[in-house]
């Protein structure tokens, strides 16, 4: 067994290897303070064959005793992988999966398991520094170890790797990934930052950064396995030659084509002729043939941006394609935009519920409700594609937790709208760009809603074509750009800074200037298209969409919780089948009474206004006679509170029969002239008619 540590924030940061899993080709535990997980990295000895990409995997998975839980749910054992899972999975494998070479087409898999889960809360930043060092002290070919840092921004300090105590405090938060030279994934959200403060605490982060990875080479230095040699694609030259005589300007006129159907129908055409031309019967080249034919359509789109500051579809590197936005177009939503940009539309509807719509929670921090929620959906027509239609995959996922991050920093706060809020965003046509376009046209549909958000918020996807020095950052990129081009920098935010942000890279990282320029460009096409945005819908709708519940506050005394719910729940339930509404009661006495109508809300009100009113002593009421006996009437002088009216305080003249002169359900005038100790109520008839006449 091997372990190396150094200290992090005061605690130790260990990492241990040949003790657990030693049959993988890498096998690293890391723990700091409670939290421990085993990251594994495997690699098949002999490549896939008939495939052009590298086949890896990477999964992050958390044992429920790592808590000292059993899982929720009829079965008893872990299941499929749950939200936080899918995009922790999504964070590990980004940031290492540019550090393989080309030509290494074996199957790959990384498994990081949480062992044991302690108030850290950095068993995601371990899991990229666990992988890294798998893979490090493998044979698995893999070029340079990757750190990670998670940086909070509590006002106006940073945190490093805040817990999690730390993290709900922070105004900001941040996942770093990069290597010793540069910086390859981020990914963050919360209140407004400008781009200076995000730089700042990126520089801040890197520095972390190179002290994990030091520790790291140090692990490999003493155990490391010598590297799987990879043979780097080759390319005929003759057969380059071949293919280029053939295509090259039909290429070069295809890929202008602004339309991104006829311009792949084009391509290929283009490919097929190619093929047909080349392919002989004696031996199949059409792969290799394939392969030349995309690298030529990949350095004639890069070299027209970098040589001619032209883009595909006849772009400048820093213009914006061509908005429409439309609201309110869906008659039974609560609220519905239409954002399209280019080729690019989103379809987003906002439905209002209460608090019963809310979604529980059950993970290893504990037990939480989430009332904001935001659902990205991606048909395959959206692309023109046939594909069956499954469950929501790691890419969904990971773009609808992006726009939501990017939204929910300028959400009202609970206790002045007491909603629970779900946006759906159904891509209906895609060319790049569509988690952005689910920003611009969620916050269109939270506006049409009438939710009070403090501000608008747009995204942009910057992208980056490098060759050597020469680099141009391109603003909001095609998904060929994507494809094609080496950086997906997505930012979001409003007018006055970044709600949001996620960076992935091809290449080996990204320069701090490079950061610089990227957030600046899109800092200005950020406030282009909430220009575009405004000229629709400026800010929130003043009264809610028609068919939304209403929901009314009301605070009362948490002593009298217990009289409004009633013995098992006799009180409420008698109340929500009264007035059909839904009534959520909290701890703190706020009770949030939910109804279509606004009638039906207000006569719960007034109910339980009544339940938790208190007589006052010498006041009148005008009462309702609830029940006649033989010593009196029992008048209900508010809903749920009753008082006795002796028969000697009915009248000033001698009575036989109550019902000689009261009938139930009949209105009287009484006056409240005793309240015991036990809180029971005596009211008078006469009293309040003697008062009555002397005003």
């Amino acid at each position: 067994m091997t372990h190396v540590d150094i200290e992090v924030k005061g605690k130790p940061l260990y990492l241990e290897t040949g003790r657990f899993a030693r049959q993988a080709d890498g096998s690293v535990v890391v723990r700091y303070g409670d939290t421990v997980v085993l990251a594994t990295a495997v690699a098949s000895k002999e490549p896939r064959k008939d495939v052009d990409f590298f086949p890896l995997t990477v999964d992050y998975q958390e044992k429920a005793y790592a808590a000292g839980k059993i899982p929720g749910g009829f079965f008893k054992r872990e299941g499929r992988p749950n939200e936080k899972e899918i995009l922790t999975s999504r964070l590990i494998d980004r940031p290492v999966r540019p550090l393989f070479p080309d030509g290494f087409y074996s199957d790959t898999q990384g498994i990081v398991s949480v062992l044991s889960f302690g108030t850290e809360n950095i068993s995601d930043i371990l899991g990229i520094i666990g992988m890294s060092a798998a893979l490090g002290i493998s044979d698995i070919p893999f070029e340079k170890p990757v750190g990670a840092a998670r940086i909070g921004i509590l006002k106006d300090s940073f945190v490093v790797n805040p817990d999690l105590q730390e993290v709900e405090q922070c105004d900001f938060s941040m996942v770093v990934a990069g290597s010793e030279d540069a910086v390859l994934m981020v990914e963050g959200g919360g209140l407004e930052i400008t781009e200076s403060v995000l730089l700042e605490a990126l520089n801040l982060a890197h520095e972390e950064i190179k002290k994990v990875i030091a520790l790291q080479k140090e692990l490999i230095a003493r155990i490391g396995k010598t590297k799987r040699s990879v043979t780097p694609p080759h390319t005929d030259e003759k057969l380059t030659a071949s293919v280029s005589e053939l295509s090259l300007e039909k290429i070069k006129q295809a890929i202008v084509i602004p339309d991104k159907l006829r311009r792949q129908d084009e391509l290929d055409n283009i490919l097929k002729d190619v093929v047909a031309a080349l392919n002989t019967d004696e031996k199949d080249i059409s792969k290799d043939i394939t392969f030349v034919f995309n690298k030529l359509e990949k350095d004639l789109v890069r070299n027209m941006v970098l040589q001619q500051g032209i883009r595909a579809d006849g772009r400048r590197p820093d213009e914006i394609r061509k908005i429409n936005c439309h609201v309110g177009i869906l008659p039974r939503t609560h609220g519905s935009a239409l954002f399209v940009r280019g080729e690019t539309q989103c379809l987003a509807a906002v439905t209002l519920g209460t608090s019963e719509d809310e979604q529980i929670i059950d993970a290893l921090e504990g037990e939480s409700k989430k009332t904001f929620m935001l659902h990205y959906n991606f048909p395959p027509f959206s692309v023109g594609e046939v594909k069956p239609l499954r469950s929501p995959g790691r890419r969904e996922i990971g773009h609808g937790m992006l726009a939501e991050r990017a939204l929910k920093a300028v959400l009202p706060e609970r206790t002045k709208f007491p909603y629970t809020i779900r946006i759906v965003a159904d891509i209906l046509e895609s060319n790049g760009s569509s988690s952005m376009a689910t920003v611009c046209g969620g916050t269109l549909a939270l506006m049409d809603a009438g939710v009070p958000i403090r501000t608008p918020v747009a995204g942009i996807a910057m992208g980056l074509i490098k060759e050597g020095d020469q680099t141009v950052v391109l603003t909001d990129i095609l998904g060929l750009e994507d494809h094609l081009g080496d950086m997906d920098f997505k930012v979001t935010g409003s007018e006055d800074g970044i709600t949001a942000f996620q960076m992935d890279v091809k290449i080996s990282g990204v320069s701090k200037e490079i950061m610089a320029n990227a957030l600046e460009q899109a800092r200005k096409g950020r406030l282009h298209i909430l220009g575009k945005m405004k000229e629709i819908l400026a800010a929130p709708r003043e009264t809610l969409a028609t068919h939304a519940p209403r929901i009314f506050t009301m605070q009362i005394n948490p002593e009298k919780i217990r009289e409004v719910i009633g013995t098992g729940g006799k009180v409420i339930r008698g109340i929500v089948e009264q007035t059909g509404v839904k009534i959520d009661i909290e701890d703190t006495g706020i009770i949030n009474i939910a109804s279509v109508d606004e009638t039906s809300a207000q006569k719960a009100i007034d109910i339980i206004k009544g339940i938790v009113a208190e007589a006052e002593l010498g006041k009148l009421y005008m009462g309702k006679v609830k029940r006649i006996v033989d010593f009196g009437a029992f008048v209900e002088i508010f809903p749920g509170t009753e008082g006795l009216l002796h028969i000697s305080q009915i009248s000033e003249k001698r009575i036989g029969k109550v019902t000689d002169v009261l009938r139930e359900d009949e209105e009287v005038l009484v006056k409240v002239i005793e309240i015991d100790k036990m809180g029971r109520i005596r009211l008078s008839k006469k009293e309040a008619t003697r008062e009555q006449a002397s005003q």
